[in-house]
């Protein structure tokens, strides 16, 4: 097992699809990599040798896609146990999930938005709570995309997501991407909503592309380049949290090649240097 470490800068989603060109080497600005554990827990041959190459190299971060913390079905104890392994195996020391529900009795393959109950708080931060004893270790929670309000609302998003992370003491995942693309299908502020969440627990963030519909609503692909509002949105976050929090880009599909992901990911760069210069 290798000891842990922490990212730092900005990092890009380790995809597949990419290791021929990272093999061949790995853009100056990419300091580390995402990786989603469910896909690659428990794998051998030569994906996982690969995999080895790349861990023993360069620092990662796990982002779980399943676990369904805010879902009423049982916490999958055993996915946890297996992500822990995973992740001590491979010295990796952060893990974040989606502020979400995925699956009942079964997974359904989709990101839904938990009711803004107090009993909602009370439940997904125990939940969470147990997650971080299975992991040993505290984890990062993610504001997630949504294309339908839940009924029943007692609060707000931005206080719920708060409440959430003060009753588990729990970190903040900040996906700004994210926020911008449900500001614009619901008609908020995104710069006030960043402003009313908890960002002094902020320990990692994700920016990314989305796609727009006929009808104007954004749809979050990952799968285009991120837009300038966006980049306002995350130079905001960067100034709010007094800091420059390790930043992955989100890029699942259409890929455009490494040299166009490892300018990205510069930029992303960029920000972090002018942030930290700000804060000296």
């Amino acid at each position: 097992m290798r000891e842990p470490s922490l990212p730092c800068g900005a990092g890009l989603g380790f995809r597949r699809e990419l290791l021929p060109e990272l093999t061949r080497g790995v853009p100056g600005p990419i300091e580390f990599f995402e990786i989603a554990p469910e896909n690659w827990a428990g794998q051998g041959g030569r994906a996982a040798r690969q995999l080895r190459e790349f861990t023993e190299r360069h620092p990662f971060v796990c982002h779980g896609l399943s676990l369904s913390l805010g879902g009423p079905g049982a916490l999958d104890e055993a996915l946890l146990r297996r992500i822990r392994t995973f992740m001590d195996e491979h010295g990796i020391a952060l893990y974040t999930e989606h502020l979400a529900w995925c699956a009942d009795d079964r997974q359904l393959y989709e990101l839904l938005p938990i009711p803004l109950t107090g009993d909602a708080v009370r439940w997904t931060a125990a939940r969470i709570r147990r997650a971080q004893d299975l992991l040993g270790r505290r984890i990062g929670i993610e504001n997630a995309s949504y294309y339908v309000e839940p009924p029943g609302a007692e609060m707000g998003e931005a206080e719920f997501i708060a409440a959430v992370v003060a009753e588990a003491d729990c970190l903040l995942h900040l996906d700004v991407n994210n926020l911008y693309v449900n500001s614009r299908n619901f008609g908020f502020d995104p710069f006030e909503f960043l402003h009313a969440l908890p960002l002094e627990r902020t320990c990692y963030v994700h920016v990314a592309g989305h796609y727009v519909e006929a009808d104007g609503l954004l749809v979050d692909t990952h799968g285009a380049a991120v837009i300038d509002p966006v980049w306002a949105l995350l130079a905001a976050a960067y100034r709010a949290i007094g800091s420059a929090p390790p930043t992955c880009l989100e890029r699942d599909f259409n890929q455009p090649g490494l040299a166009q992901l490892g300018a990205e990911v510069g930029h992303i760069a960029r920000l972090q240097a002018a942030a930290e210069r700000r804060a000296a």
